[in-house]
């Protein structure tokens, strides 16, 4: 009967959890916050459909073990290093500063311990919502991006010692500080002798059971591997969820972490909206109901100070007002290790009554908010901007104002962005000796690249103060490589007000952005994501023996159509000319000529095309007759199809000179026969 009963509750939460998921998908939302409201609506506080919620919180467990599995497996030590800057100067400073701010508010109202608590379940973020959010918007290579990635990423680093810290905290553990130190002090050898041993069983055990050629037999060991190590840091005396993320940290060095990852995605994914549904089983919405205020209060009020408090560490390291702002935005949510945190902190007595419901009703509303806040970001702090200067407001350690040249620039190239973009731009442009300066948010960048001797500057380029400081008015191009779409937008309108003249070339990286771009002004618009694809069927092209010049003509085409050919699907515009065995470089098309023709009335002798282009007629299709090797003398007459033979830039010539009509004009025929 009992068995009934589970799977009848999963049968209804399944249900609701998929229908609240279509709605938040129509009003693009993140799924993770519709499974809480789902089971706000379904649990003992609303519709009161679930019969036993215990039963669920256990099921909801294995969802965390899986989550923290899961994230092991993604974390990388070589990434860590790559982020390194951000990571400690971003991540390890926004958790500092929130978990110091929060606990410090909150002793005006609770002890310490329950204090201390509450700085971590507020200086937490949600990893799940903030990257989905930051992918679906391309933003995830932004500058701000980034960052938001590598605090993120601490974060998640992070919870295993506060799960430590609990039982101190909440004097169910001996020793004090110095327990606590050698809490974590035996957490760090069982972190070492669990690499260690993975490193020596783990590569063996998985390359025999990957010899079976079996997914179901690699699934069940990455599973088992995963359980085992959880066990045996339990057994040691650290926690089932530190013992989740070594499992997946061995997994992540190893050749296999991707696949791993993949066949765990789908068990991650159901048991962990199962645990969001217990979350939101446990929001009593009489609560939220009888306190209003109190809960949009204190959403706003996290919100709020997360944002300002996660930007400190960017404006200190040099990133600009407005990269430091949106990076906090992005991190302004409660994260659902916060709530793992908050049911272990309820365990052992941290947590209780009306203060646990009211971190429940904020944290849901701040992950509901978020997709809306980030959304709306970039027009919040535009109009911000106007009231209040954002590089005052976070003023940082940054470089002093643009002040390019003593003698100012003429016909210079702006570089606005010095990523791998705008290094590889300024290296041709110095290999032709074309004055250029480049604009960077990134202070260390900037840095890095005077001590190189490059003439880069400090600055925001969608301003329009900077972009006078770098003769905009005086300049020839504007370049804007950066990865931020919205500012890139912002920098275009600005330019082109101030220039009307200035040739501008904008990189984005979706082929959706092409229209905006070229509305706002920009002159020519490089998708990343269409200039990929390009470039992999030039490739296909060259494999196939199709000379490298028709090829190049066929890129040339698309880009002119503003890669329209690529966005509708529909059959292309153009045609190969055929390539003729034998002859290396030599390929063979039929040109028509239209009433109007230049060459229409004269004979071949008088188009002088041997002479001018070297290709060669081989024959004259009139009347659907075909003239072979045709008379010199022979008058051409509309509708004429020339069979022409010849080099391709010999072809394009014979195009331009009999014909008149651009390269798509051209069919292809299949010739056969040397030329001659």
């Amino acid at each position: 009967m009992s068995q009934d009963l589970l799977l009848r509750d999963l049968a209804i939460i399944f249900t609701g959890s998929l229908l609240v998921a279509l709605v938040f998908h129509r009003l693009r939302l993140p799924a993770l916050p519709g499974f809480i409201v789902a089971g706000a609506l379904l649990g003992p506080n609303g519709l009161r459909l679930v019969s036993d919620v215990h039963r669920v919180e256990a099921l909801a467990d294995v969802g965390v073990i899986f989550l923290l599995y899961s994230v092991g497996i993604e974390f990388s030590l070589s990434r860590m290093r790559q982020m390194g800057r951000q990571v400690i100067g971003g991540g390890l400073t926004q958790l500092g500063v929130t978990v110091a701010a929060t606990a410090a508010a909150a002793l005006a109202f609770v002890r310490w311990p329950v204090a201390l608590l509450l700085g971590f379940l507020v200086a937490l973020s949600s990893t799940a919502i903030g990257l989905k959010v930051l992918t679906d918007r391309g933003d995830i290579d932004a500058p701000y991006g980034r960052l938001a990635t590598a605090m993120l990423v601490v974060q998640d680093l992070c919870v295993v010692p506060m799960m430590l810290a609990l039982p101190f905290l909440a004097g169910r553990a001996e020793g004090g500080a110095l327990g606590l130190a050698v809490a974590l002090g035996k957490a760090a050898l069982v972190v070492v002798g669990v690499v260690v041993v993975a490193r020596l069983v783990v590569p063996r055990a998985l390359t025999t059971v990957l010899r079976t050629r079996s997914r179901e037999l690699f699934l069940i060991a990455v599973i088992l591997l995963g359980t085992l190590t959880a066990l045996g840091t339990a057994l040691a005396g650290a926690s089932l969820a530190l013992g989740a993320f070594l499992a997946g940290l061995v997994i992540s060095e190893s050749d296999y972490a991707h696949q791993a990852m993949a066949e765990l995605i789908p068990f991650r994914d159901i048991f962990l909206s199962l645990f969001f549904v217990a979350v939101g089983m446990l929001v009593d919405l009489s609560f939220v109901r009888a306190h209003p205020l109190l809960t949009v209060g204190g959403v706003g009020a996290v919100m709020a100070g997360k944002t300002i408090m996660a930007a400190v560490g960017p404006a200190l390291m040099g990133y600009a007002g407005r990269v430091a702002l949106l990076a906090g935005l992005a991190v302004s949510q409660i994260g659902e290790f916060s709530f793992v945190l908050a049911n272990a902190g309820r365990s052992v007595g941290l947590l209780t009554g009306s203060l646990y419901q009211t971190f429940l009703a904020t944290a849901v509303g701040t992950m509901i908010v978020t997709p809306f806040l980030l959304q709306g970001g970039p027009a919040i702090l535009d109009r911000l901007e106007r009231l209040i200067p954002l590089n005052r407001l976070l003023p940082g350690f940054r470089l002093p104002g643009i002040r390019p040249t003593d003698e100012p620039l003429t016909s210079h190239v702006i570089v606005a962005g010095y990523g791998l973009n705008g290094r590889n731009l300024t290296r041709a442009l110095r290999a032709i000796n074309a004055p250029y300066l480049i604009v960077e948010l990134n202070a260390h960048t900037v840095r890095a690249a005077r001590a190189d001797g490059e003439p880069a500057f400090y600055g925001d380029a969608t301003r329009e103060e900077v972009l006078r400081a770098l003769g905009i008015e005086r300049a020839r191009l504007l370049v804007a490589a950066i990865s931020d779409p919205a500012a890139t937008r912002r920098m275009v309108r600005v330019a082109r007000g101030l220039s009307p003249s200035l040739h501008i070339i904008a990189r984005t990286r979706y082929v959706t952005e092409i229209g905006e771009l070229t509305r706002l002004g920009a002159d020519v618009v490089i998708p990343e994501e269409f200039e990929t694809s390009i470039e992999i069927f030039a490739r296909v092209l060259d494999h196939y023996g199709v000379p490298r010049n028709e090829s190049e003509r066929l890129v040339d085409e698309i880009r002119a159509s503003h890669y329209q050919a690529l966005r509708t699907g529909a059959p292309a515009p153009f045609r190969l000319a055929a390539t003729v065995p034998g002859v290396p470089e030599v390929a063979a098309e039929r040109i028509r000529l239209e009433r109007g023709s230049p060459a229409v009335g004269k004979s071949l002798a008088e188009t002088e095309l041997r002479t001018r282009t070297g290709a060669l007629v081989l024959s004259i299709t009139r009347d659907n007759a075909d003239l072979p090797t045709p008379d010199p003398l022979l008058p051409l007459e509309p509708h004429d199809v020339l069979t022409v033979v010849g080099q391709p830039h010999q072809l394009r010539a014979a195009r331009q000179l009999l014909a008149g009509t651009p390269a798509e004009a051209a069919a292809q025929v299949p010739q056969r026969g040397p030329a001659s």
